[in-house]
This record gives C-alpha cells, structure tokens and sequence, in this order.
C-alpha cells in the first residue's frame, strides 16, 4: 500500500508499480486526484480481481478547507454537526461518473484546528462522498462560501496510514529481493485477508474448494462453518486462506471472485459423462 504523492494521478502511480515489479498487473483501490496525498492500496496479480469490494469500504480524509470570509469557530462547529449523518451530493463537473443526486453517509466529521478562514477538520465517510464538493456544501451553509485546499486520505477500509510505503522504498526493497533480502519486500505486501476481514466469513471443506475454483457454486454441505448473515461474504480455507469473495442467494454462495488456482486442491466432486 502506497503513500500517493502529489502531483502523479492514481493509474500513474500505480503503472509505476507494475514497472518496478515486473509483473503483469496492478490496479489501484479509489482514484485520489493528482493533488491529494496519502492511502492508495495497489493490488497486485490476481489480488486486483478484489479492487470493487475494497472500494466500497469506508475512506477517512483530513481536509483543508478555505472559507471565503471569517466566521467564528462555534459556526463552523455547528456546520460539521449538521453534515454529520445523511446527506445528498451531487459528484464535481469532473467526475467519471453521472452527475446524479446521491444519498452518502457522513459517519464523523471533526474540528482538528483553525486559524483565520482555514479550517483543518478530519471526515471518516462512505466510499463515494467527495470532499471537495463537501467543502462547497458546508461554505454555502454558512453562508460565506468555501473551498477545498488540501486533502490527504488517513485511510481505505481497514488500511491506515501505519501501512504506508513510498515508492521509493518499494524500488529499494524490490532491489534487495532481486539480491536474496526478500525481509524488506515482504513487509510491504498486505495479505488480502487482512483487507477484506470486515466482511463476514465461511469456510469451505477441502472437497469443495477445486469445484469452486472451476466456477461451481457453493452449497451447504461443502461448508465447515458459516460465520454471518452478509450477502457478501469471504471464502476460506480451514487453513485461514483467502478463496475469495462470494455472494450469498438463498441456501447457496455463488463465487463473485476466484482467487484460487485450479488443481491446488484435490477434486472432490465428479462430472458427468
């Protein structure tokens, strides 16, 4: 997971990757404009096949918003009051997606610090609110109008700023690995268990698990425990590895991600002749 810098979009950064790698694939988990800074998980190989399940995670900013004339600070504390919870956006004028009216939720938004007309508040908030656009809402609220002047993203789903690296340190640990250090590398990849642990979970049997890797779905009896009601869940292996991701219709799972080679798993099951 990558600390984007300022100045390169999010697909430079992450073709970026791929060229120090050397591999075949790598896509980035929510775009962050060519401005903002911060959390930008990369997925690699077969890993980026899980790029629309963590981008429906919750994201996590600190803002620096500009007010167009003072105001005093209980206003401004009163304004993130009435922007937390429910609210209505329609996206930027540059945006890649339709400019429709959207329901987004605001779980917090909080005071961090201000000093004249700038004000730096931390947003924890649903995949898809835009901040910039938040900034102009609560500006018009005021009544002053506002703008948005930095942005930097703390964190994607369940992944923090505690993770970052630069991809300058990738090059440098991929260089190591090259030269038998594999340490450095290592501790930079993320196991895509840990980034889909809040969704909730079943376990396949061994049996059931080269079915699903042909695509099968999954019925109870390949199941060893089902740990939640979610529609879309994790699939695991009694060994704690992720299978991958599925959604659940009725009595079945049916696999929406496959992340499991075939043949890694002795077939259980028989086709027809």
């Amino acid at each position: 997971m990558l600390d984007k810098p300022r100045g390169p979009t999010s697909h430079q950064v992450s073709a970026w990757v791929k060229e120090i790698l050397g591999i075949s694939k790598a896509g980035h988990v929510g775009t962050l404009d060519p401005n903002v800074t911060g959390v930008l998980p990369v997925g690699l190989e077969k890993a980026t096949r899980l790029a629309d399940f963590l981008h429906e995670q919750g994201k996590e900013y600190v803002t620096l918003m500009l007010l167009h004339k003072a105001v005093d600070r209980m206003k401004v504390e009163d304004v993130l009051k009435e922007f937390t919870g429910e609210i209505f956006q329609f996206p930027p004028l540059r945006s890649a997606v339709a400019r429709n009216l959207r329901k987004r939720m605001i779980y917090s938004l909080k005071l961090m610090e201000m000093k004249e007309r700038h004000v730096l508040f931390n947003a924890d908030v649903e995949s898809g609110v835009y901040i910039r656009t938040l900034c102009r809402d609560m500006g018009d609220a005021l009544l002053v109008g506002g703008n948005m002047v930095e942005l930097r993203r703390t964190r994607s789903g369940p992944l923090n700023e505690s993770n970052l690296s630069t991809l300058q340190k990738l090059k440098d640990a991929y260089t190591l690995y090259k030269d038998g250090d594999e340490k450095l590398l290592s501790s930079m990849l993320i196991d895509p268990e840990q980034v889909t642990k809040d969704y909730p979970r079943i376990i396949l049997k061994e049996s059931a698990i080269d079915a699903m890797a042909h695509g099968a779905s999954i019925f109870r009896k390949g199941i060893i425990e089902d740990m939640g009601e979610g529609k879309t869940l994790r699939i695991m292996s009694p060994r704690g590895e992720l299978l991958g991701m599925g959604t659940r219709e009725g009595e079945v799972v049916k696999p929406s991600v496959v992340l499991i080679d075939r043949g890694v798993y002795p077939k259980g099951w028989k086709t027809g002749k």
